[in-house]
């Protein structure tokens, strides 16, 4: 008989390398740093290791290499105190809810599309409902073809929430076994709309569902701060006090402190940095445990339910297939961070409404994840892994400071009222910007690798939102270079052909590789690049170092909206842009000429 040999206590997979200190890695990795540095500009070992070191937006500083010691806090199991590691057990088989998001003011297409998607691996609906979206009196037919003892449904509605919960549920009450979430939150709808949060309705809804212990009334959903720009801490923490200002509400309203949690759920958005991501669900699910103790509701109670959405800031209208690849990211992402739902934007989302195969691309990409590549099978994979620890730890505090920020001006609703939390969007907004137009953060087909001669995707559009001037509205982050295209765009549409700018072949080593990156960055502005033999409206100089002007770190924005001035395509002048991005318009540097041939 074989004896299977004794496994043992702790693994030794680096037993036979000797160990290493701290000090010893530093030393070895300042020699590496300074292998590519000239003699006389060396760093020293400090200096090296903090050149290694990357900074994501909202304070957060990744370091080169984590050890054993960077996270020292106690990370826990699933389903107890802190709920870093998740709100319970993941069930292997349907490890979270694939959720699908409908927003066809048709009724009838969106029955189809509701019940194609059912049949297809989807397992929760999403209905959004208002002047956006679906009209609150076709909820009804929306779902007629749902089971509702085995697909929960939750809405969400900008404009109408009232309505849109009125109307969820009155269907859901029908079914003794029906869960979901009415989608009341009023403080999001005011930073959408622009319009005074109105709080009355949180406690008739609450008590309305006594006797509907699966259907929650309440979704705090931070996607309308996080696609306007905020930074992913400020996100939490904007998540943390919207969620507070409903408890208080409740409380002042007589409804018991552990029964106002319960109904609370958090909607939020994940962007294509994963493991961010990852941290991101992880702290929120921290924090709001710790706030759920500070209260004193019961251990069990305290997990935080997260619906996690791919980030709408992240997704581009040019060369839409990329979104595909940062929504993979973002879904990975959510799911190693332990969210209980996850919908994944259509990738022609910014185009229009989604068709059938864009629907079918957002479900297979969470479900080949969950059932092919086994993601859904272990409860929190990254528990433990140092630089996730770190990350989650980070995250959570700098939200934490966010959240008692916010607090001491008095609390949610207030900050929003009086402009703290537009203001610290914009913050962000304008130090985001400056990386997106220096290419320090690149978008991957759009003012990177852009797809030239592409044709935008055609689809039924969506309809507009009614708002103040005081609402929150979204910003993509590459909408600034999509403002490019369609100045080029309407040139030639006036002139029959693209704006052509001439690119001579430089005297310099790897020429050709120079101009190749010079073809690209006139592509990201959808101008044909042509030869220095061929009919242009201006032309590049070459430089004895390369093309004058084109340099590492250079703003893109401004070098090719100047561009675009002085070959006078139509569209928003260059100074125009700048005042809006809140930058100076510097003046456009000699590096063309304009050529009348």
């Amino acid at each position: 008989m074989t004896v299977a040999p004794k496994r043992p206590a702790a693994m030794t997979l680096a037993a036979h390398f000797p160990e290493r200190t701290q000090a010893e890695w530093r030393e070895l990795a300042a020699a590496v740093v300074n292998k590519s540095r000239p003699e006389g500009e060396h760093l020293d070992t400090d200096a090296a290791v903090a050149s290694m070191r990357s900074h994501l937006p909202g304070g957060l500083v990744v370091e080169p290499l984590y050890t054993r010691g960077d996270s020292t806090a106690p990370i826990g199991v699933p389903g107890a105190m802190p709920f870093t590691r998740g709100r319970a057990l993941r069930d292997a088989d349907v490890p979270w809810d694939v959720r699908q998001v409908h927003d066809d003011p048709d009724a009838a297409a969106t029955r189809r599309a509701v019940l194609a998607d059912l049949e297809n691996g989807v397992t929760s609906v999403w209905l959004h409902v208002g002047a956006d979206g679906l009209a609150p009196a076709d909820v009804v037919e929306a779902l007629a073809d749902v089971r509702l003892d085995l697909a929960p449904v939750v809405v969400s509605s900008w404009d109408d929430q009232v309505a849109a919960a009125d109307a969820l549920y009155a269907v859901l009450s029908a079914s003794a076994a029906g869960s979901g979430n009415l989608g009341h939150d009023p403080v999001g709808a005011a930073a959408r709309t622009g319009r005074a949060p109105d709080l009355a309705p949180l406690a008739g809804a609450v008590a309305r569902l006594a006797d509907h212990g699966e259907v929650r009334a309440i979704t705090v959903d931070t996607r309308v701060h996080a696609d306007a720009g905020a930074t992913v801490p400020d996100e939490v923490g904007f998540a943390l006090a919207t969620g507070v200002a409903y408890l208080r509400h409740l409380e002042a309203e007589g409804v018991a402190v552990d029964e106002a949690f319960r109904h609370i759920e958090f909607r939020v958005s994940a962007g294509a940095d994963q493991f961010l991501t990852a941290a991101a669900l992880r702290a929120l699910r921290r924090a709001w445990a710790r706030i759920g103790e500070s209260i004193g509701v019961p251990e069990q109670s305290r997990g935080a339910f997260t619906h996690a959405v791919t980030s709408g800031r992240m997704f581009t209208r040019d060369d839409a297939w990329t979104n595909i690849l940062r929504s993979t990211l973002a879904t990975f992402g959510a799911s190693i961070g332990g969210a209980d739902a996850i919908t994944v934007l259509p990738f022609d989302t910014v185009s229009g409404l989604p068709t059938p195969f864009s629907r079918r691309i957002a479900r297979n990409t969470q479900i080949l994840l969950a059932e092919e590549s086994n993601v859904g099978r272990v409860t929190d994979p990254a528990g433990g892994a140092w630089a996730v620890e770190a990350l989650t730890d980070e995250v959570a505090t700098a939200a934490w400071v966010t959240f008692q920020e916010v607090e001491r001006a008095g609390g949610m609703v207030d900050t929003l009222a009086n402009g703290v939390v537009a203001e610290r969007i914009a913050d962000a907004v304008a130090e985001r910007d400056a990386e997106l137009a220096t290419r320090v953060r690149p978008i991957t087909g759009v003012s990177t690798f852009p797809l030239a001669g592409e044709r935008p995707l055609e689809r039924r559009a969506r309809q507009e939102l009614s708002v103040s001037p005081e609402a929150i509205e979204p910003h993509r982050d590459s909408a600034v270079f999509e403002a490019l295209r369609d100045r080029s765009t309407a040139y030639a549409a006036r002139h029959g052909h693209p704006p052509r700018v001439a690119v001579p072949l430089l005297d310099v080593p790897r020429a050709g590789d120079r101009r190749i990156d010079a073809v690209n960055l006139l592509t990201v502005a959808g101008i044909e690049a042509v030869g220095a033999d061929e009919p242009s409206e201006a032309v590049l100089v070459a430089g004895s170092k390369g093309y004058e002007g084109v340099t590492p770190g250079m703003d893109v924005v401004d070098f090719l909206s100047s561009l675009l001035d002085v070959i006078g395509a139509p569209g928003t002048p260059r100074s125009s842009a700048h005042a809006q991005r809140g930058t100076r318009a510097a003046s456009l540097p000699q590096i063309l000429r304009e050529d009348p041939a």
